[in-house]
């Protein structure tokens, strides 16, 4: 199956979804932050 997708741009495309974030560290500080600033989302 042949990808439309241009290597370069595929590794620049990551995944944004909440449980994504919560797999990294980094990412649950950001999810802690958005919790702070907007209520649980």
């Amino acid at each position: 199956m042949h990808v439309k997708i241009r290597n370069s741009n595929s590794k620049k495309a990551k995944k944004t979804g909440y449980r994504t974030r919560q797999k990294t560290a980094g990412g649950r500080k950001v999810n802690r932050r958005q919790r702070a600033r907007h209520g649980s989302f």
